[in-house]
């Protein structure tokens, strides 16, 4: 029965709710005979439990948690019960074993050992225990490679931020089941921190039964987690190196590993990715440019291009601002790129300011009747003294407060709903417009336009590019034009591409339209000719 154990040198082994045992180290299925997945109890490994007295110890144990020691003679061992968070656990140990010391404390040790190396909410193994696995089963050799699978848990944090940290906590517990289920023998699992994991395997084949393992990993989480009737879906991403190809020492390998699990993050999530050193050479060509980041606004490398919002019964109304980068090396560098790592390492709020800044200087020069969308990242929402800003950029470039119009995400709401709505409202007063973007690819969207009137809700281009062809979506659409109606709330479409998007939109009573059908993304010069030349009425 492989699991966390495979590698322990007690003898210990851990049963359900129900005794049947869930996992056992090596030494008690050499012991007890113990083959593959074998339904054993708690009875049949330790029928002298069955006794009255015996008895009464387990169920005091499961009931009080608290671990009692029993001494069963005349065989001369200690079993001490203790309970974990998979039901009961026991470690045995003979009395006077050299290994612990001949005293009555023997067993009393044994469990303090055990829970130094376990994680006490899922039961697997902790980063101590993985360290001192992965430095015994290395250096490997070409005859004999090791693998180690690094395994993160995607879209978690919302599961704590909606639902709550219990919520959280069964996702964990659940995970270390999912994995646990899949593991054969020469494969170990570890809780290493919050919902990081990681598997050691030793095994023959490699690289293909690293790959198996990490596809069925990967499997497993495509199911939901059932959390108090509500089904949440949270995937895993897995990054996979092998020693001593990868590496051949523990921090060698941890940083192959961890590369590779970046690359599957990248790539999209819910996916496993092996190392490779194409990955070590994207990784530093990515540290080039975060480093670049903290020189391109001192070097005004930083500039606006503005893509037209354009009023299906009126025209141009306005225009959105979008961040670019024009490295002098690498060219111009995409936002989806260079605005994650800016959020990373704390540059955003400054970044934001000098944007806002820009736009609400550029808008000021356009009609009256033209808005300016300006996007807000979570860091310069939450940093102390945004609206005092807003107030003093608006005064200074001269652009009445109901011309800009803030675009944030769910992500904002996510971080602190209170302080966040308070927020929200203040800017309401001042007279600011605020829009809801990418609406619908988030959490409780609902509760959020309960909570606050927002001005514009915006479509998102992931629903736009399928109206056309696909009856579900266009369902949605029709669903978000008309709750926005009844809450008195604009609608924006964005990622308008085609002829048949735009007037299939404007059909349903879509209020404004953005995307390079309509008009691309141009400089802040071209706006001023884009407004003389056209008129755009969709109808």
């Amino acid at each position: 029965m492989a699991g966390v154990y495979a590698h322990a040198e007690e003898l210990v082994s851990i049963y359900g709710h129900d005794l049947k045992m869930v996992e056992c180290s090596a030494k008690v299925a050499a012991a007890y005979g113990i083959v593959g997945d074998a339904d054993q109890t708690l009875w049949q490994v330790y029928p002298e439990l069955q006794k009255p007295i015996g008895r009464s110890h387990v169920n005091a144990v499961i009931s009080s948690g608290l671990p009692r020691t029993i001494a069963i003679e005349p065989e001369g061992r200690y079993l001490l019960l203790f309970r974990s968070e998979l039901g009961l656990g026991v470690i045995e140990t003979p009395i006077g074993n050299s290994h612990y010391g001949a005293s009555d404390e023997d067993p009393e040790r044994a469990l303090l050992l055990h829970q130094a190396r376990h994680d006490a909410l899922t039961g697997l193994a902790n980063r101590r225990q993985f360290s001192e696995d992965l430095k015994t089963n290395l250096p490997a050799t070409e005859g004999h490679k090791i693998a180690l699978m690094q395994i993160d848990l995607d879209d978690f944090k919302p599961v704590n931020d909606t639902l709550g940290h219990g919520a959280g906590d069964v996702v964990l517990k659940t995970t270390a089941e999912r994995i646990q289920a899949l593991l054969r023998k020469g494969e170990s699992a570890y809780r290493l921190a919050g919902d990081e994991f990681a598997v050691i395997q030793s095994v023959n084949d490699q690289p293909a039964e690293a790959e198996r393992l990490a596809e069925s990993l990967v499997r497993a989480f495509k199911e939901p987690f059932t959390i108090g009737g509500i089904n949440v879906f949270v995937g895993a991403s897995v990054g996979i190196a092998i020693a001593p190809t990868d590496g051949n020492d523990g921090e060698q390998l941890m940083k192959a590993a961890d590369i590779a699990l970046y690359a599957a993050k990248n790539d999209g999530r819910g996916r496993a990715r092996m190392f490779n050193r194409s990955m070590m050479i994207m990784l530093e060509q990515r540290e080039m440019l975060r480093r670049s980041l903290r020189v391109a606004l001192r070097q005004r490398q930083f500039f606006i291009e503005y893509q037209p919002i354009v009023g299906v019964a009126h025209g141009i109304v306005g225009f959105e601002a979008l961040l670019r980068w024009r490295h002098p090396y690498a060219g111009v560098i995409p936002p989806s790129l260079f605005i994650p790592m800016a959020e990373n390492d704390g540059l955003m709020p400054e970044i934001g300011a000098w944007v806002l800044e820009e736009a609400c200087r550029e808008a000021s020069t356009w009609p009256s009747h033209c808005i300016v969308a300006v996007n807000l990242s979570p860091a310069q929402f939450l940093e102390g003294g945004f609206t005092d800003r807003i107030s003093s950029i608006l005064d200074e470039v001269g652009l009445p407060p109901d011309r800009l119009e803030l675009e944030i995400t769910e992500t904002v709401l996510l971080e602190r709903t209170t302080e966040n709505l308070d927020m929200l409202h203040t800017l309401e007063v001042l007279g600011i417009r605020i829009g809801l973007d990418d609406f619908g690819t988030r959490y409780s969207s609902l509760s959020y336009l309960q909570n606050f009137p927002f001005d514009t809700i915006k479509i998102d281009r992931h629903f736009v590019k399928d109206v056309e062809s696909n009856p579900r979506v266009r369902t949605i659409v029709r669903f978000i034009i008309g709750l926005a109606h009844g809450l008195g709330m604009q609608v924006t479409a964005e990622g308008v591409e085609t002829a048949g998007q735009a007037e299939w939109l404007g059909k349903r009573k879509c209020d404004r339209l953005q995307g390079n059908f309509l008009g691309a993304p141009m400089s802040a010069k071209a706006t001023g000719d884009f407004l003389k030349r056209r008129s755009v009425t969709t109808a």
